[in-house]
């Protein structure tokens, strides 16, 4: 496990486009598809990772109470699965069944999305608004595993709710901090 964090791509970037295969649907998913009426987020996340497993039930808590809200969610894993077969796409499925992930969780086996959008770690989260701006990206919240801060998303639901109710939004946001990606 090699702590990394976030590259923290410039606020105001257009969401790269991207077509992807979703392990937990039968069909390919691109950006349009995934977006919701208000915004969108998007999370480099894989199964394997402590960082991710620390705050997975959370991630699916954010994506529960805000899809309805108009917040589109999708998850990418962009990990080399040839190094960590782990992280393939049939294991995608049993992991995102496992931990009741009913958005899409697509398979950037190329890697061009994570490099598009400048993802360094898992997990990493870009929210994005409804002209496809990012305005944040960084932190769930402080939580890590085995600092005895409880996982609250309050960083990340503090940014989706500057959305929701038209809310001002810190652009000092800290960078998210989790497994590198595997790059090939």
């Amino acid at each position: 496990m090699s702590l990394t964090p976030s590259n923290m791509l410039s606020l105001g970037t257009k969401a790269p486009d991207f077509l992807l295969p979703a392990s937990n649907f039968n069909t390919k998913f691109n950006f349009d598809d995934c977006k919701g009426k208000l915004g969108t987020l998007v999370i480099f996340m894989c199964n394997h990772c402590p960082f991710v497993l620390h705050v997975i039930d959370e991630v699916v808590m954010i994506a529960n109470d805000y899809r309805v809200q108009g917040i589109g969610i999708v998850a990418i894993s962009s990990n080399d699965i040839i190094k960590y077969p782990q992280d393939a796409p049939d294991k995608m499925a049993d992991f995102a069944l496992k931990n009741k992930v009913d958005f899409p969780y697509l398979f950037d086996e190329f890697q061009e999305v994570a490099k598009a959008y400048d993802a360094a770690c898992t997990p990493d989260f870009f929210l994005f608004d409804n002209l496809d701006k990012l305005i944040y990206r960084g932190q769930l919240d402080d939580s890590r595993p085995g600092n005895g801060i409880p996982v609250s998303g309050s960083d990340l639901r503090n940014a989706i709710d500057s959305i929701v109710y038209n809310r001002h939004l810190n652009e000092v946001q800290k960078p998210s901090m989790g497994c590198n990606i595997k790059w090939k």
